[in-house]
């Protein structure tokens, strides 16, 4: 039999409600409270981000100090020389892997450590034990490289240091954490990890927080064991959100972390931490050669973008959400 058809639908001469459009004016005066919220955010990126990207235009000049603003417009057009001058240098090689080396190992490390927190987190059944770890886990988030980089100068210092009194203690030797290069990354995966764990598990805890339990229950009545349930249901749950954090951090690349190493490294261990942003920094600021400073740094800007567009395309190509 074949489904019966209301014939009171679509017959000539009906009055047949279809919704009008909203125009933007009109959506504009529904909403207005909404997009007076947005000024503040819109000003904030217009004032210091939008603006500012107009001075990248004296990578292509050779600015000077002395010349002041009107020096952007007046001093002499060099097209390439500071980028060629760049990837011609001795140590470009040496800042571009100390750089991609550093950021690889974070990544490696750093990417999942979230993620695996959260799971676990998420089988913890005393939420009120849950939540104590939760907040002990954001704190460190909330602490500046300044005071994080002032406890692992405390905690591993070759006088006084716990973790080389503890070493003592055992019969081994003390090491210079801070100042080897074969151990001074590992101090700086180990703690970005640390600061960052818990703060970066926030979006994985609420995606999971959003899975259908019904999806578990029947799961569980189905003999699956909380690996099987983790593996079949939780992470394919998320794998959107995953999905998106992975291209945001592989645009981030480059970002090896800043703050972190200027506040931690030190001629000693240059050869191993030098990045890409340490150098912008003393060209720039200690030697005064913005142009070059810049050229340096708007190579670094086009790398990220193109390794964010790139991570957005193969997730697009295999069916996965982008970040547009």
């Amino acid at each position: 039999m074949g489904k019966r058809v209301r014939s009171d639908i679509a017959k000539p001469g009906n009055n047949i409600m279809v919704p009008k459009k909203r125009s933007f004016l009109d959506t504009f005066k529904k909403y207005k409270m909404y997009y007076f919220l947005l000024i503040p955010g819109l000003l904030y990126l217009i004032i210091f981000h939008y603006i500012p990207m107009f001075g990248i235009i004296i990578s292509f000049k050779d600015y000077q100090p002395f010349m002041g603003v009107k020096g952007i417009f007046t001093s002499q057009w060099v097209g390439f020389k500071h980028f060629q001058k760049f990837f011609n240098s001795y140590y470009f090689w040496d800042i571009l892997g100390n750089t991609l080396t550093i950021s690889l190992l974070k990544f490696i490390f750093g990417f999942p450590a979230p993620i695996v927190f959260a799971l676990l987190l998420n089988e913890v059944r005393n939420k009120k034990f849950m939540k104590t770890v939760q907040t002990i886990s954001y704190l460190p988030h909330f602490l500046s490289w300044v005071v994080v980089s002032g406890l692992l100068v405390t905690l591993l210092s070759t006088d006084n240091g716990l973790i080389n009194i503890i070493r003592e203690a055992m019969g081994r030797e003390s090491i210079m954490f801070l100042g080897d290069p074969r151990y001074f990354r590992q101090v700086l995966v180990v703690s970005d990890i640390w600061k960052g764990i818990g703060w970066g598990s926030i979006v994985y805890l609420a995606a999971i927080s959003g899975v259908d339990q019904e999806m578990y229950e029947a799961a569980y009545i189905d003999g699956a064991n909380r690996w099987r349930r983790i593996w079949h249901i939780t992470l394919p749950s998320i794998s959107n959100i995953v999905v998106i954090m992975l291209i945001f951090n592989v645009g981030g690349l480059l970002n090896a972390g800043f703050e972190q190493i200027f506040l931690l490294y030190s001629p000693s261990v240059y050869s191993v931490a030098d990045i890409i942003d340490t150098f912008v920094y003393r060209e720039g600021l200690q030697s005064n050669n913005y142009s070059y400073a810049t050229a340096v740094g708007l190579f670094k800007s086009l790398v990220s973008m193109f390794l964010l567009l790139l991570t957005n395309f193969i997730a697009k190509r295999l069916d996965q959400e982008g970040i547009w």
